[in-house]
């Protein structure tokens, strides 16, 4: 076997353990809720302004903070009492959206085009 057969093997393997162990140190991550929301906070929603501008409705116990954020960093714009508010849980589907802004088109119940 050439040298360069053996170096490109050798590169190869390696490749596929590092592949192989970050698959799963992510998995064990993913499996002990390493990055998921804990605590009394939670973001009820976000509206992207412009490129990199935004607003931010995060809920904080009882009370809910309007924050503004762009590239110059975050700015509590306002507050609201969560009881004043109904925030929805969760947003519709992209295909519920689109349900409800293009009607579906007529179906011909023969089977003939028109």
């Amino acid at each position: 076997m050439s040298p360069l057969t053996k170096y490109v093997i050798e590169t190869v393997v390696t490749l596929i353990a590092v592949i192989a162990l970050a698959v799963l140190v992510l998995y064990g991550a993913r499996r002990l809720g390493v990055g998921k929301p804990a605590g009394p906070v939670s973001l009820v929603g976000r509206l992207p302004l412009e490129g990199r501008r935004v607003i931010y409705l995060v809920r904080v116990g009882g009370k809910v903070y309007v924050i503004g954020g762009s590239e110059a960093g975050l700015a509590k714009l306002g507050e609201l009492d969560d009881a004043e508010h109904a925030f929805e849980a969760d947003s519709p589907s992209f295909k519920a959206v689109l349900a409800r802004v293009v009607p579906r088109p007529a179906k011909a119940d023969d089977g003939e085009a028109t």
